[in-house]
Order: C-alpha cells, then structure tokens, then sequence
C-alpha cells in the first residue's frame, strides 16, 4: 500500500483557478498584450515566473519576468483578500483526513507561489495534516519538469514508488510520470483542456480513491 500521497494545490484542493484567470488577465492588461484561450490553457499547473518568461518571449516585450510576475500576484492578493466564495473542492479535506488519520505521509506539491500556499493553508486550517509543503516557483525547473516531485517524495519521507501524486492539469501528470510516480488524474468539473491519457488511474470525484479503496484494489502493486 501507498505511504504517501503529493497534492496539487489549484484544481484539486481548491477551486483558485477563477482567481488566477482573473488577476492573469488584468496582468495582460495592465501591459498590453491579448492571451488566447488556447495559450492561456496551455500555462495551466507551471509556475508564475515560468508563464512570465513564455509572454516576453512571445510577446517580444520588454520587461523583466519579475515584473509581471509581481503584477500578478498584487491582483491576485487584491483577489483573495476579498473573495468570500473560494471554498475547498468537494470531498478532499475528508479524502485528506482520511489518509492522515491512516498514516501516511501528504505533502503539498504546487507550482503556486508560497504566499498563495500559506493563504489557502491558513484559511482552510491545512497545515495540521501536511508533513511538507513545497512550490514550484522556488525551484529550478517548473512542471512538467519532474523536479517538484522527486523533491516532494524526499520530503515525504518515502522511496518514490511508495508514493502517488493526485494532479488535475497536463503539464502536472507529465511531471509526476517524469518523476516515475503513480499519478491519479482528477478530472473534475472544474479542469479543461487537459489531457488525462498519460495518469495512471483518472477519477472524477474522491470518493474513488479512499485509503480502503486503494488499499482493496491493490492499485500499489501495479505502479508503473
């Protein structure tokens, strides 16, 4: 059986996609540029600064990365102080209570800054189940670079193929494959425009993947 399990934070622990839409486009507009809807998808689970990077690029502009970054994530903390909708997505914090209270170990893998981490971390009262928190956008590398995961299986305490990652997003489950983990794609209402085909077993709620319902379908003993 597993012994710990690595959570994307946007899209599976929370719904802050909205959010992150939001305060990116007022980023857009703030330096002029127009990000199709097929661009934008294509960001979904990099980091901040790894996004920044691609717009100047494509857009020639000339600016540093920093600086969008920072614009960004004003808007998104302008966003979030005053959102009083933002919720957990449904069933995860009883999906996460009851892996706790099983014994293994959860780690917060995100590419999520750690301002936005601790947030979320802060207001839903997480902190107490995780062992370790880490973020993509204090690493070298962003998803769907394996990094992040092959750092949170260190953090985790455990050998890699003792661990499964729960990710919602294309460049997320390449990573996690790339790191030569289980990865469970979460398919929810709230994901679109990803592609599940490389996960190992894809859900669409979490009361598919229980610690007893792993544990009786021996999904552990077919890690690939």
């Amino acid at each position: 059986m597993f012994k710990a399990a690595l959570f994307d934070m946007d899209g599976v622990i929370v719904d802050s996609e909205p959010l992150h839409h939001e305060a990116y486009y007022q980023m857009f507009k703030d330096v002029n540029i127009e990000v199709s809807k097929d661009l934008y998808a294509s960001f979904t689970g990099q980091s901040t600064v790894e996004i920044c990077n691609q717009l100047i690029t494509h857009f020639k502009l000339a600016l540093g990365p920093q600086t969008l970054v920072d614009i960004k994530r004003h808007h998104f903390k302008q966003l979030f102080d005053n959102d009083t909708t933002l919720h957990l997505l449904d069933g995860v914090l009883d999906l996460i209570k009851d892996y706790h209270s099983h014994g293994m170990s959860l780690v917060l893998a995100s590419s999520a800054s750690m301002d936005n981490i601790n947030r979320i971390f802060t207001r839903f009262d997480l902190d107490q189940y995780f062992v370790a928190k880490i973020s993509g956008a204090d690493l070298v590398a962003s998803k769907p670079h394996p990094e992040i995961f092959k750092r949170a299986a260190e953090l985790s305490g455990h050998q890699p193929n003792d661990c499964f990652v729960i990710e919602d997003s294309t460049n997320g489950i390449a990573a996690a494959k790339a790191a030569k983990i289980f990865c469970i794609g979460y398919d929810s209402l709230h994901s679109k425009d990803q592609d599940y085909s490389k996960a190992d077993l894809v859900v669409s709620h979490f009361n598919e993947i229980t610690y007893k319902t792993l544990e009786s379908s021996h999904v552990s003993e077919v890690k690939v």
